[in-house]
């Protein structure tokens, strides 16, 4: 057999590969999406004072720190038996829209934009920068939006990149009535051009290939009453069809949710109790719930299902989809920030002591379903840690869309230039975090040092073996 290999798969956050099988006959045998990096925080947490799991885990990523950050938060609360009152909800609501502005403007404009409205210009001319040059304006706007999502990440979270703020109970600090009216004029700013973003959006969806990395599966997401939710709902599973198939909340997703690994990737797999395939993010969403919650979103939300129906299995519809996240977020940061009451005093409820061993936080990140699951001892410390990001529940999708578009694009044993950007478009569609994804089960050796600089070098200081 002969093997290509796509290396790096680009603008995607982290690194990644393809690796495709040819038969005698020059045509694919079999093809996977592979994953090399390894980070291991779920055995750097072990040990760690549960409080402590708010501050480390948004350095797993630099895309997506917010996500991880108010998930072990909510994981927090439930340890320590410290529900936040109003208004530091209202707060953790605003800094997990400035998460989906920030991330979901990175996505659509940097990452997806120049593949549809670059077409098929060289693979040196189709990127962000090649957009600016080709429409400067729809770059402008980009970085302009999602330095708005920045904004509210540094004002509300402590820092633009790793927000620190989300504590046990609460926040740490509270939004000043001058922040609030900068970030208000500034999010009123945003979704004027989100607005107007959304005919470019919505161009997308005019011929649009429903069958490009063609997979079925079910899905999965929150809502709340039938509300598009990020945080505070039911997660809710539906099946191929539509159909609610079951809903949980907390530790319950164990009961719905199996790990697993294969032999090509570093990168986990999950699938449901029972084997079946399902996905998450904007797409799994976006099936899962009534409405949006905001106008402007519902609107587009109308626009959307008129064009592919009520539940949407295209890998390619997750950029729209995203889109439409992306508008409602904005209206979502408008409307809290439009309320005074988010300056309020009353943040945090006091934390006394560890209230339970166990604290399983469940929000919706960017790109899909987030679960921070940790077991700490009496003095608060983790004994056990679990964490299941959304790139690992959408890995069995990509990894069959990459074949389905090998299948299409090498004919005789020949890749193009133009055919191994389609297969990357595929595994773009749903937006992947590496970085977030890998953490190692399974049998995955690891050796961790800690050292200490010296006048002459460094000097180790303790080595564990992980098996």
């Amino acid at each position: 057999m002969t093997q290509l290999t796509i290396s790096p798969v680009t603008r995607i956050e982290g690194h990644a590969q393809v690796r495709i099988e040819l038969d005698d006959a020059g045509e694919v045998a079999g093809a996977h999406f592979n994953v090399v990096e390894l980070r291991g925080f779920e055995k750097f947490l072990l040990g760690a004072a549960v409080e402590e799991a708010p501050r480390i885990t948004p350095r797993i990523c630099g895309i997506c720190p917010t996500s991880h950050h108010l998930a072990a938060a909510a994981a927090c609360d439930q340890i320590f038996g410290a529900a936040p009152p109003q208004t530091g909800k209202q707060l953790r609501d605003l800094l997990l829209a400035g998460q989906f502005i920030h991330s979901h403007a990175l996505h659509f404009f940097m990452l997806a934009a120049p593949d549809f409205l670059l077409g098929d210009a060289p693979a040196a001319e189709r990127n962000v920068l090649g957009l600016a040059r080709h429409s400067p304006e729809i770059a402008k706007k980009a970085i302009e939006v999602r330095k708005l999502g920045q904004r509210i990440t540094e004002a509300v979270g402590g820092k633009p990149i790793h927000p620190s703020n989300a504590i046990p109970g609460g926040m740490s600090m509270p939004l000043s009535e001058e922040r609030r009216q900068t970030l208000l004029t500034s999010a009123q700013d945003g979704l004027a051009i989100a607005r107007e973003g959304w005919e470019t959006a919505r161009s997308l969806m005019d011929g649009l290939d429903t069958s490009f990395g063609a997979v079925e599966t079910s899905f999965m997401g929150m809502a709340q009453n039938g509300v598009h939710a990020l945080s505070g709902g039911e997660v809710k599973i539906l099946g191929p069809d539509g159909r609610e198939t079951a809903s949980f909340t907390g530790a319950g997703y164990l009961n719905h949710i199996e790990e697993y690994s294969q032999d090509w990737s570093y990168l986990k797999f999950c699938r449901l109790a029972g084997g079946n395939a399902y996905r998450v993010g904007p797409l799994a969403r976006l099936n899962i719930a009534e409405s949006m919650g905001t106008p402007e979103a519902d609107a587009a939300l109308a626009e959307y299902r008129g064009a592919f129906g009520r539940v949407v299995q295209a890998p390619l519809a997750y950029n729209i989809a995203r889109y439409i996240e992306f508008l409602s977020a904005c209206e979502r940061a408008v409307a809290l920030l439009e309320d005074p009451g988010i300056t309020g005093a009353d943040i945090r409820t006091p934390v006394e002591g560890v209230a339970a061993n166990r604290g399983v936080g469940i929000i919706e990140a960017p790109r899909g379903t987030l679960i921070h699951d940790y077991t700490v001892d009496g003095d608060g410390m983790i004994e056990k840690c679990n964490l299941i990001v959304a790139t690992c529940q959408n890995n069995y999708a990509m990894d069959r869309g990459v074949e389905d578009v090998a299948r299409k694009v090498i004919k005789g044993g020949e890749l193009t230039e133009e055919g191994s950007n389609k297969i990357e478009m595929v595994i773009r569609a749903y937006d992947p975090c590496i970085s977030c994804a890998t953490h190692a089960i399974g049998r995955m050796p690891m050796r961790i040092e800690v050292v200490r600089r010296t006048g002459n070098g460094c000097e180790v200081l303790d080595v564990t073996e992980v098996n």
